[in-house]
């Protein structure tokens, strides 16, 4: 009785709160999972049907996971970048503004887009989270590293409940696991997009075109797989340009307001950008012996982009000008870049007491410039000089070793593991005057800088311990020395070197997880995690347009309290989750964008928030065969009360306060929903949806304003995906993303009604 009334509850469950292209799962413990206990559970994959009450096993993660599987993300998402893999997890987003994006970030069901630092993102054991920076720009993790066709699956790990890993997990850990193939093979990819666009005055269609090359394969004891992506892609407008009022001599302006209701008129769009994108990546792994590994992975990324601008304004003769507006020029850029990452790792899989890995990580800027005019003149005309913004010498080197020890053998009641970890950030990011805006090597002066360099350190242990066959408790502590150095701003006119900082913080984890019965589980989670300032926060120093990011050397690190209740049940080929979460966050580090007194222009700033409550409950659901044999609902919404409990620093020209308001960029209400049916095995057709609610980008949350450029609306966005397998080697596609053609701003317009076809051949 009590399993029919839950089946007949879940079928009930209105659309609205279904989410997910994925597989709900659960991975189970193994030599890369420390946080388990080995041996001891069984791997949950998709709830297969086993009985009238499937069983649930213990996960390889302390507290709540998620996995897609990269057959799911294939047969229902219009997958163009290694990141549209996640687009459907529960509670996740991606700010992804265009294909090719470089800045998509990650935001969680606690942090949003503005975070980056506040998420941990992994390719295998290998970390590809710039942690260098907590913000849209350089913050991205560096998704190019590796390639679509080299994912297994994904894993998503919400919340801190983990010693294995830095107080930068506060937000989650996803985990890009790819595959090696036993035996040779190749892949070869092609996609088309084309994006029709109807906003203000620019109207058109974008299209972009990308070639993916994939070869694996296994000879004796040398694995090895390579990847090749090509890509040329036109993105809509990414800026508008605006001002209080119209242009002397001139017609064309559009009234408008921006998100705090006042004058924001108009004059044309910026950023339209074309970049030509290339990525290179390659894993080799050798058997050392048949217990230990050596894996080699490296990636390179190459980035050469335009953006024009489309003005709407005409002067007394009707021509196109730019009514000596600035704000063309700074939109008005090119784009160089050559980034190189490289991974070495040595992993033990022994199957006794104890085992071992070793991993070591560089990634560097070889070379990361953008150049612009520095201003208007009469007409479209731009000045002959400009300026270079270069990121070249930004790097960052991770080590990290761990041990696991089994007291009572492979699949006892223990399984301790302890790690050390190492890293070392360094940003440098000056600015220089040209001569001539359009030869990147005319530099003359500099304009600007700021260069710095961070380094944690962190020892940390964890203990997962089978109390009994229902009851699993992992206990684990991690401590971390921190260190900010080297720090120096230059603004062109005054230079100036920053104090050393320093700090450390210990951060206990606790978890403890019931399984009440083969088909209901509940876990209770608690942690601290400490984020440390990065290097960007501290020091970086940038102008774009009339807008300035300046640096704050005196910024303390985050602290964070999490909990999590999560009751999980398994129901006929299905699963049901919720989870009610709370985290207490003092100090927190906000960037907030601002007019200050006697400050003539808006200034962007990060700060030490006194203390964020983010309180909120989680609902996934997941159902295979609904009603009919092959339709498949899953899904999730989360409710969040994100709330500024107390920020005496905040500094208002209008003398509003902060205290009690929504912290940024976190939305009420998140939901996603995605319906697949299958009619035979080569056909997959799929519905999916996202909601998200309104943010808030200013702490004072003034910004009321909506569906106007800086903004950050509510969207209600679908799509649609049919996958074809015609045989085992050739697949086809056709998608659309947003096919109702919203409308919204997530501070740029976002993309909209886009057509997507791909055609994959494998070999």
């Amino acid at each position: 009785m009590r399993s029919s009334f839950l089946r007949s509850a879940l079928l009930g469950l209105p659309l609205s709160v279904l989410a997910s292209s994925m597989a709900l799962a659960q991975g189970g413990p193994g030599a890369d999972t420390p946080d388990a206990v080995d041996g001891q559970v069984t791997s949950l994959g998709a709830v297969r049907v086993t009985a009238d009450m499937p069983t649930l096993a213990a996960p390889g993660f302390p507290a709540s996971l998620v996995t897609v599987p990269i057959e799911r993300v294939e047969a229902t998402i219009n997958a163009v970048d290694v990141e549209d893999a996640a687009k459907y997890l529960p509670s996740i987003f991606i700010r992804k503004r265009n294909y090719g994006d470089t800045q998509p970030v990650l935001a969680t069901r606690t942090w949003g887009v503005n975070s980056s630092a506040r998420t941990l993102v992994y390719v295998d054991d290998i970390p590809i989270s710039a942690l260098v920076a907590n913000n849209t720009t350089i913050g991205a993790p560096r998704w190019g590293m590796t390639s679509p066709d080299a994912i297994d699956h994904i894993d998503m790990l919400y919340g801190p409940f983990s010693a294995a890993y830095a107080g930068n997990s506060m937000g989650g850990v996803m985990r890009i696991v790819t595959r090696m193939p036993e035996k040779t093979e190749v892949t070869v990819k092609q996609t088309e997009a084309v994006q029709s666009f109807d906003l203000y005055g620019t109207h058109g269609n974008y299209s972009t075109s990308q070639t993916t090359l994939t070869a694996g394969g296994r000879q004796g004891d040398l694995g090895w797989f390579f990847g090749a992506n090509a890509a040329n892609s036109f993105s809509q407008p990414l800026s508008l340009i605006t001002g209080p009022s119209t242009p002397a001599g001139t017609s064309g302006t559009i009234p408008a307001l921006n998100k705090q209701g006042q004058a924001a008129n108009v004059y044309g769009a910026g950023g339209l950008l074309h970049t030509r994108m290339l990525d290179l990546n390659g894993k080799l792994i050798y058997d050392i012996t048949p217990q230990w590994r050596a894996t080699y992975l490296v990636g390179y990324w190459s980035h050469h982009g335009q953006s024009d601008v489309d003005s709407y304004l005409a002067n007394a003769a009707g021509e196109t000008t730019h009514g000596r507006m600035a704000g063309f020029a700074s939109n008005t850029y090119h784009l160089s870049a050559h980034h190189l990452m490289q991974a070495l790792s040595f992993k033990s899989d022994t199957r006794g007491s104890y085992d071992g890995s070793f991993v070591i990580t560089h990634y560097d800027f070889l070379k990361d410039n953008q150049w612009s005019p520095a201003g208007v003149t009469a007409g479209t005309d731009v000045t002959g000089n400009g300026r270079l913004a270069s990121y070249g010498g930004t790097q960052w080197t991770t080590v990290d070793a761990t041990g696991f020890w089994r007291p009572q053998g492979y699949g006892g009641a223990h399984e301790v593991s302890v790690g050390v970890h190492g890293d070392r950030y360094e940003l440098n990011n000056p600015t220089s005057n040209l001569a001539d805006w359009q030869d990147p090597s005319s530099t003359t002066t500099l304009y600007s800088a700021g260069r710095g360099k961070t380094r944690t350190e962190a020892l940390w242990i964890q203990d997962a311990w089978q109390l009994s066959p229902s009851w699993l408790l992992t206990l684990g502590g991690r401590y971390e020395w921190w260190k900010a150095s080297d720090g120096y701003n230059d603004s062109g006119k005054t230079a100036v070197n920053q104090p050393v900082e320093k700090a450390d913080a210990f951060s206990p984890k606790a978890t403890l997880q019931w399984s009440v019965n083969p088909g209901w589980r509940v876990t209770g989670s608690l942690a601290r995690a400490v984020r440390f300032p990065t290097v960007g926060e501290l020091y970086q120093l940038v102008s774009t347009g009339s807008t300035y990011s300046v640096p704050n050397p005196d910024l303390k690190p985050e602290t964070m309290r999490s909990g999590e209740l999560a009751i999980e049940h398994g129901i006929d080929q299905g699963l049901l989750r919720l989870s009610l979460f709370q985290e207490n966050t003092r100090k927190a580090l906000i960037s907030q964008t601002s007019t200050l007194p006697n400050v003539a222009v808006p200034v962007t700033y990060v700060m030490n928030v006194g203390e964020l409550r983010n309180r909120g409950v989680e609902l996934v659901a997941q159902k295979d065969n609904v009603l009919v044999r092959g339709l498949d609902l899953s899904g999730s919404i989360t409710f969040v009360d994100s709330t500024i409990l107390s920020n005496d620093s905040f500094v208002s020209s209008a003398g509003t306060t902060s205290q009690g308001k929504h912290a940024p960029y976190v939305p009420r209400w998140r939901t996603t929903v995605v319906a697949t049916y299958r009619p035979d095995e080569a056909w997959a057709f799929t519905l999916a949806g996202r909601y998200s609610g309104k943010q808030y980008s200013t702490l004072d949350n003034t910004d009321n304003t909506s569906h106007v450029f800086g903004a950050f609306d509510s969207f209600r966005v679908f799509d649609l995906r049919a996958h074809y397998q015609v045989n085992g080697h050739l697949a086809a596609s056709f998608g659309v993303d947003n096919f109702t053609n919203e409308k919204y701003f997530l501070y740029h317009p976002f993309p909209q009604r886009t057509y997507v076809a791909d055609l994959k051949l494998s070999l």
